[in-house]
């Protein structure tokens, strides 16, 4: 995925932009080892967004969820239960770890995520209503669970 540079107060725009989804589609939460991307839009419908959902190949816990803007600005991604991270500055985040746009860095950045907008990091199910609401995903889509959430 190509990089776009945007302003931090263009990515901050843009995470704090409530989202809908775009339909009634019901989505199936992705089983070990897919992903899915489900489009959104903003209430005003002039932004396009994705959440993209990963789930990992073997360990269940694995997963990524991913809001981008623009088709490729990461404006917000969660990964729970992957390896550990090394920030620019040498810093190293344990999993799970949260990724924010960052202007001049895209997601290369990331930090414990605040426990005041991830309750239960163990739940996926949980945290993907958390990144969700941490996005503003304010009309999220519709998702069926599968056995593993």
């Amino acid at each position: 995925m190509a990089e776009v540079d945007i302003t931090q107060a263009e990515a901050d725009g843009l995470l704090a932009l409530e989202k809908r989804k775009v339909d009634d589609l019901t989505w199936d939460f992705p089983g070990v080892g897919a992903a899915i991307r489900v489009p959104l839009l903003s209430t005003d419908r002039r932004e396009e967004f994705y959440l993209d959902v990963r789930r990992g190949r073997i360990d269940l816990a694995k997963a990524t969820f991913q809001n981008r803007a623009r088709q490729v600005v990461i404006l917000a991604r969660l990964d729970l239960a992957g390896p550990p991270h090394r920030n620019p500055d040498g810093e190293e985040v344990p999993s799970p770890h949260l990724h924010v746009y960052r202007e001049g860095f895209g997601d290369k950045w990331a930090f414990v995520p605040p426990s005041t907008d991830f309750q239960n990091l163990s739940d996926l199910w949980r945290t993907l209503n958390d990144f969700m609401r941490y996005c503003r995903i304010t009309e999220p889509p519709n998702f069926r669970r599968d056995l593993f959430t």
